[in-house]
């Protein structure tokens, strides 16, 4: 793309002003930050088109009989991913974060076309490349844009927003997709929806949203004393993934969370429909962890605002964990259903609140990239997750792989206790 064409697209449209300049907040943003909010929940969307059915018509359609190979897609997706999450936060720091965002909606058209046609499980791996690429750019640049608008004191509550539309989003496609399934087979039309979301984010990104990094230059001011290093790409990657103990307690936080929901992603399917369940019955297991993700994140995320990011963390990671043996050790439906509930708990408690704590101790004009890195880390956890659970599933059984990640689950949350100090009380960055 020439910087000609990047120019243009930071350029908001001559239409009514969709942002109030001069003034950090939500409430000062509402306009621009629901528009934001929307186009990440059609990010959530795409994603939540897989969640439920892809594990089985693996098995089912495509006649994979290892739990590694099921779960390749996941490993696809998640390196991809990563890659694009890095990438994404060192280029809205250097273009703007408009661009990225449309870049990645325009990536993303490949994955209904392969997702529909697929005759292959050879083209649904393709199809999570362009899907992982862009899932990257589209949610870091809406979580990089959010926390501009927002400013220190709405940090959690933004970020709680932002992944509340993003998870609901995600469960409530995931239900419909396996709904759908049931209904007309695991054939390419229960995709459908995914032009449809595609064509929508593309519209609002291009023609609506408008660029936040100058933002950036309202936080600074109030940090006039404070000096900004910018530290170098290598310096900073090094900082914020093992240098700094706190932001080095974030990112396995993070790593480990992901790592435990691609296991989810992956296994819980195959689990449930071994254990007899009909696809509706998965579809709702599936679009429950999810949704009370997405809807406890609106109350989690405004909550580490006032009571601290580290007890919510570390409680999150322990609830987790929780959820996590019941399912490995039930196969009734009332239960794993309870187990699923537990499982959005948690993680609503730590999602948000780990995005905020990275701001908290990163200084805002190379926040978007300590961001970038964070969430490289994080769903590398998706990787790491499926093959991990996978090779144990494999050779060890189902219920143990799962019992072995709960136990990861857990320890990280105790590490984070140890490690991490409280941030919320003290905003000056570190």
């Amino acid at each position: 793309m020439t910087d000609l064409s990047m120019h243009h697209l930071k350029q908001p449209p001559p239409l009514v002003p969709l942002v109030q300049l001069g003034q950090l907040g939500i409430r000062a943003n509402w306009r621009q930050f629901s528009l934001l909010v929307l186009v990440n929940a059609l990010v959530g969307a795409m994603i939540g088109l897989e969640r439920s059915i892809l594990p089985i018509m693996a098995e089912q359609k495509f006649h994979l009989n290892s739990y590694t190979a099921m779960l390749g897609f996941i490993v696809i997706f998640g390196v991809s991913k990563a890659l694009s999450n890095y990438f994404a936060g060192h280029f809205c720091d250097r273009y703007g974060r408009k661009v990225i965002l449309v870049t990645g909606w325009l990536i993303a058209i490949p994955v209904p076309l392969l997702l529909i046609g697929a005759h292959s499980w050879g083209t649904i791996l393709i199809a999570n490349i362009f899907l992982g690429i862009s899932q990257g750019l589209c949610w870091s640049s809406t979580v990089i844009m959010k926390i501009d608008l927002a400013g220190a004191k709405n940090r959690g509550l933004a970020m709680g927003i932002n992944e509340f539309a993003g998870y609901c989003a995600v469960g409530i496609t995931a239900f419909v997709t396996a709904y759908l399934g049931e209904n007309f087979g695991l054939q390419g039309k229960i995709f459908y929806l995914a032009p449809v979301f595609l064509t929508l984010g593309l519209m609002l990104s291009l023609v609506w949203v408008r660029d936040t990094q100058s933002f950036t230059k309202l936080e600074t001011q109030s940090l006039a004393n404070l000096a900004d290093p910018r530290p170098r790409p290598a310096a900073l990657f090094w900082h914020t993934s093992w240098q700094d103990k706190n932001l080095a307690s974030i990112v396995q936080v993070g790593l480990v969370n992901n790592l435990n929901d691609g296991m989810a992603w992956g296994l819980f399917p195959i689990g449930f429909a071994a254990a007899g369940m009909s696809y509706t019955q998965i579809g709702l297991l599936m679009a429950a962890y999810p949704t009370v993700w997405g809807m406890m994140q609106l109350f989690t995320g405004g909550l580490s605002d006032r009571i601290g990011r580290k007890i919510l963390i570390v409680g999150g990671m322990g609830v987790q964990a929780l959820g996590i043996t019941l399912i490995a050790l039930s196969k009734n439906f009332n239960i794993d259903l309870i187990a699923s509930l537990l499982m959005g708990l948690g993680t609503a408690m730590v999602y948000p609140t780990l995005l905020a704590a990275i701001g908290d101790f990163v200084h805002p004009t190379w926040r978007a990239s300590s961001v970038g890195i964070y969430r490289l880390w994080r769903d590398l956890g998706y990787a790491i997750g499926a093959l991990l659970s996978g090779f144990t599933a494999d050779y060890f059984g189902f219920n143990t792989a799962l019992l072995v990640v709960a136990a990861l689950t857990l320890l990280s949350g105790l590490a984070c206790a140890l490690r991490l100090q409280e941030s919320v009380h003290d905003r000056t960055p570190a």
